[in-house]
């Protein structure tokens, strides 16, 4: 546990977070915000999307219809995404460097906010348009993404997803916020691959293993976790790829994420990434 407290600790002095967004064609500037009326900037976005990181984990929020959260580890402490944009080579990753071993698919990704309508998950999709934007700032760095006029139940909502970073803390903060009148029913959740492991539980479900990624220079078992409050929600589905939680009639939606990876000196295994995960998020105090 100890090993686990110094983890945890912030440094105060330092920012170690990052933010990163820039275009394929000019990987030189980096952005602060970037809109397409057509909602996809997939193949147009370095890393095709906005990304955020801290010492411990880098996330990416894919820009299309997707919404989709994914996850770049790191096998030792440190800034990674303005030197490597996402994506060290092999002998980098071998070197020590982080790599994508985490596989989204069709899925939510671990955290990702899309809707309900009573009967089918709906993506954020189409839309009149999309805006991104990362900032950096005290001791963290966010990203938000805003997709406009979403049609949903006979009209259309504006949908606002913040992804927060902190310096010192492995969690990341996923918020979601409908801009309208009227309760939207979100929906998130965490997928998961085959022969993983995956326990659920009331307020977390936390998934470990190989997934089948085939950009990273090896195959590393990878962990996954999302903590929510059970009261937020109505009903969960698992549909043999993610585990979803659907979630009250409501405007605002908060929820924690995390991850780490087989590669790293403490928290490296299933047992010891729940006894971590669940310290730091505070549910075994």
């Amino acid at each position: 546990m100890f090993l686990f407290v110094l983890q945890g600790s912030v440094v105060f002095a330092q920012n170690m977070t990052d933010v990163s967004l820039f275009l394929r064609a000019d990987s030189t500037t980096y952005l602060h915000e970037v809109s397409s009326n057509t909602g996809d900037l997939y193949r147009a976005l370095g890393h095709h999307g906005p990304a955020i990181e801290n010492e411990w984990v880098g996330i990416r929020y894919y820009f299309d219809k997707k919404a989709a959260i994914d996850i770049y580890s790191k096998a030792n402490p440190g800034l990674e995404l303005a030197e490597y944009k996402w994506y060290p080579t092999t002998q980098q990753q071998l070197d020590g460097k982080g790599a994508d071993y985490y596989k989204v698919g069709p899925t939510v990704g671990l955290g990702g906010i899309r809707l309900w309508d009573g009967e089918n998950v709906l993506p954020l999709d189409p839309v009149s348009n999309r805006t991104a934007r990362v900032a950096k700032e005290g001791s963290i760095s966010y990203l938000e993404m805003l997709s406009e006029d979403v049609p949903y139940r006979g009209g259309t909502v504006d949908i606002l997803v913040r992804v927060t970073v902190y310096s010192g803390y492995r969690k990341a903060k996923v918020e979601a916020y409908a801009l309208s009148e009227n309760d939207v029913e979100f929906v998130t959740g965490i997928n998961y691959h085959p022969n993983q492991e995956v326990v659920v539980e009331d307020a977390c479900v936390f998934a470990w293993g190989l997934h089948p990624e085939d950009v990273a220079a090896e195959q590393v078992e990878l962990g996954s976790a999302i903590f929510i409050n059970p009261d937020d929600y109505s009903q969960t589905l698992d549909d043999g790829n993610q585990h979803v939680f659907i979630s009250k009639p409501a405007r605002y939606l908060s929820l924690w994420i995390s991850s780490a990876n087989g590669k790293e000196p403490f928290v490296n295994s299933l047992d010891r990434f729940i006894d971590f995960s669940k310290f730091e998020i505070g549910l075994n105090k």
